[in-house]
């Protein structure tokens, strides 16, 4: 492929990453959007929210130790051990005969699902040198990204009335594969030295960087707005708009394309100097100005919803790419622990999402939280304004991090 050129003995690697994160990324989001439709077969909608926050609170707990069990195992055997983890999770979850071990099952799955994601970036971030960031991480994103896409319209199709347990089999099926090409390709990963710091010392040191701390907090309102779109939005088109799930599935579809068609090529426009900083803003005003409009669609017309929900993803891929684009370029491989904390941005919506929606509701309408969300996006410009932008001529030499990791 040539819309990435990172140092031509690594890209082998890099494309088996990318292939083994998709079919990861498959089995993942095959089910995230009918996960708070499932869950709510035996727990109400409020109590549904409540998991959700307690497999938040798990896997922000998990983020903390992750850096101490790569120091001692390793990340290729680590991430084997977290995929056996996730198989067994996934069977409580389709055959767990009673509501409380399917519940408990859903919350180790998704502390499982977000650590595995986070070894294949200690992976990627690996072989990837500074001046082609942006082009691996827009690869990278997209490629992942494209699962995305295809999940919930295989989900879909898969989803019978009110009968769920086929999409969790498709997804537990997809683990073969991943596990396969993990095996083959990366048992002989040599590790970097990892810092294994408190987490009190980590939370110490992020803040000593001003830049990363406020790119955490403005990765925290991203994730957000994907928590409450992913548990809120499929309940929202079914119960309040009347879709059924066939149409859902290819309205999220839809909606998802911005993440394949704008992530990679604007990661290499970021490399060739227009800077991170600048394209966050404009993603974020996207994002924000888009979901407010949401709140004024009443009608169920597939093709407006799709139009209005596609345009939202512009803002948030283009927003995202850059985000992980100017991370990526301000720290190291070996440092696992500001990595472990950038990444539980990701669990922390899982407190907020819901307290948006029961906080919101007091004041508003279902459609009036479209209108919340969208604000708090806007709001985040003013945060963005205050990053420094990246070197925008930084060559290959530069902080070079691919020589840490190799294979034999």
């Amino acid at each position: 492929m040539r819309h990435i050129e990172p140092i031509a003995r690594f890209k082998k690697i890099i494309y088996t990453i990318g292939l083994i994160n998709f079919l990861f990324t498959f089995h993942l989001a095959v089910t995230a959007y009918i996960d708070s439709s499932y869950l709510s077969l035996f727990a109400s909608q409020r109590f549904v929210g409540g998991i959700y926050m307690a497999a938040a609170g798990v896997t922000v707990l998990a983020f903390f130790l992750i850096y101490r069990v790569l120091k001692r195992f390793g990340d290729y055997a680590t991430s084997i051990g977290l995929l056996t983890l996730d198989a067994l999770s996934m069977i409580g979850i389709i055959w767990g005969q009673y509501p409380v071990v399917i519940e408990i099952s859903f919350i180790i799955n998704m502390a499982i699902l977000a650590l595995v994601s986070f070894t294949y970036d200690v992976f990627l971030e690996t072989y990837t040198d500074v001046a082609h960031t942006g082009g691996v991480r827009g690869f990278f994103l997209a490629l992942t990204n494209s699962a995305w896409i295809l999940s919930p319209l295989v989900a879909g199709m898969l989803v019978i009335g009110h009968v769920y347990t086929n999409v969790y089999i498709v997804a537990l099926a997809m683990l073969v594969p991943v596990f396969y090409l993990a095996h083959k390709n990366l048992r002989h990963f040599h590790d970097s030295h990892y810092e294994s710091p408190s987490a009190w010392a980590t939370i110490r040191e992020v803040a000593d960087l001003p830049d990363i701390w406020k790119l955490c907090i403005i990765n925290t309102v991203l994730q957000t707005f994907y928590c409450w779109m992913v548990i809120y939005l499929p309940l929202y088109l079914a119960n309040t708009i009347g879709f059924d799930w066939s149409s859902i599935g290819i309205i999220l579809t839809i909606m998802l394309l911005p993440f394949i068609l704008i992530q990679a090529p604007f990661g290499r426009i970021a490399d060739q100097g227009w800077g991170e900083k600048r394209l966050m803003i404009i993603g974020f005003f996207i994002m924000g100005a888009a979901t407010i409009a949401l709140c004024f669609i009443h009608v169920p017309s597939m093709i407006i919803w799709a139009g209005a929900l596609f345009a939202t993803r512009c803002g948030a891929a283009l927003a995202e790419v850059m985000i992980e684009t100017y991370f990526f370029k301000k720290v190291k491989p070996q440092d696992s622990n500001v990595l472990s904390l950038f990444r539980t941005t990701r669990q922390i919506p899982y407190f907020i999402a819901p307290i948006i929606t029961v906080v919101g509701l007091i004041f508003t309408s279902s459609a009036g939280l479209f209108i919340v969300l969208g604000s708090i996006c806007l709001v985040t410009i003013f945060l963005i304004a205050f990053i420094k932008d990246t070197d925008r001529h930084a060559k290959a030499n530069d902080g070079v991090v691919m020589t840490i990791g190799k294979f034999t």
